[in-house]
């Protein structure tokens, strides 16, 4: 490969040197256009170099700027023009809305790009020694990025993802959390927690791993709230007690109705949970499992029901140590009262 810097006042473009040749056709209809425009064109044109028997200019590297600067402003108009016109369509719920932007949004690229090199009637095969490599370092490159583009369309197409959805999720650490999605991107889905922590997780980690899902199929999620009280408490009163905390609870549904079940005896203590349904998962389960535990101390506090507290009863063997320990102790006691 040889390159030749040709000097401000090199001959135009042999027969057989191909470049550029949609900037070609331009140049020749700004000539016949405007001398004066015509001699800066061929001023520009002139201030070139070869590459083999392709020949490139500053007029071409000029032009093919302004194309895809143009294609690219066009390409963003016609995908917010898409867009506007998706939002438009009541229809289609958001699900399709997105998947029918995106899939509209890949479209307009790819007819840009393609106009744009159609435009320019760019010679590809002047860059063929290069193809070779520089298509595998964007296909090992871009190979994440497709597969989580391709990921994203199938989860929408599916539907087992959508926005608005209430997900688990994990952090760094292995600690468990919730939160409700955001968006779908081309790469990642964003999922806000409660604690406002927005995390990006690649859409290629939904296919292949499990996920939980809080709204899949139904909004409807149930919550389980354990309570202990004491083993001498009259377990109908707080069955009752315990139904009323949790009917009274404002985001508590009442279909299902909740439920008080009595799952175990522990020690020292009976061991009760409070089962209901809340419709609203992306509001957290915090709050309406604070809300019933309020209402169930006051109930118990009314009506005179315990919560047991930690007891431990310690055993002494008797041992004659332990007598002699007894014996020294009552004697010392013994002194003492005969000295007052």
């Amino acid at each position: 490969m040889s390159f030749a810097l040709l000097a401000a006042a090199a001959p135009a473009a042999k027969p057989g040197e191909e470049g550029v040749r949609g900037a070609e056709g331009i140049k020749d209809v700004v000539a016949a256009r405007s001398d004066a425009a015509g001699d800066l064109v061929q001023t520009l044109d002139s201030l070139a170099f070869q590459i083999g028997h392709s020949r490139f200019s500053v007029w071409d590297a000029l032009v093919v700027l302004l194309v895809i600067v143009g294609v690219f402003l066009v390409a963003q108009l016609l995908s917010k023009l898409a867009h506007f016109m998706l939002t438009r369509i009541t229809h289609l719920d958001e699900t399709q809305k997105l998947l029918a932007d995106k899939l509209a949004s890949i479209a307009v690229w790819t007819f840009a790009i393609l106009f744009g090199i159609d435009f320019l009637d760019i010679d590809l095969t002047a860059l063929a020694v290069f193809s070779g490599a520089f298509g595998l370092a964007i296909g090992f490159g871009l190979q994440k990025t497709f597969g989580n583009l391709i990921a994203g369309i199938i989860l929408l197409m599916d539907r087992s993802i959508k926005p608005g959805d209430v997900i688990a999720v994990s952090d760094m650490s292995g600690r468990e959390s919730f939160g409700q999605i955001r968006k779908i991107g081309i790469r990642a889905i964003s999922v806000t927690t409660r604690d406002m922590k927005e995390y990006l997780i690649p859409n290629e980690n939904l296919m292949i791993n499990q996920v939980e899902n809080w709204s899949y199929s139904t909004r409807d999620v149930r919550v389980k709230v354990p309570i202990p009280v004491a083993c001498d408490s009259d377990i109908e009163l707080v069955e009752t007690l315990m139904m009323q905390a949790a009917v009274d609870a404002p985001r508590v549904l009442e279909h299902p109705e909740p439920k008080v079940l009595m799952v175990g005896l522990g020690e020292g203590s009976i061991q009760f949970e409070i089962r209901f349904w809340i419709r609203d998962p992306e509001e957290g389960i915090g709050g309406v499992s604070s809300e019933v535990l309020k209402r169930v101390w006051r109930l118990f506090k009314e009506n005179g029901v315990e919560i047991p507290y930690p007891q431990r009863d310690i055993n002494l063997r008797n041992t004659e140590q332990l007598e002699r320990l007894i014996a020294a102790i009552g004697q010392r006691s013994a002194d003492e009262a005969e000295e007052r």
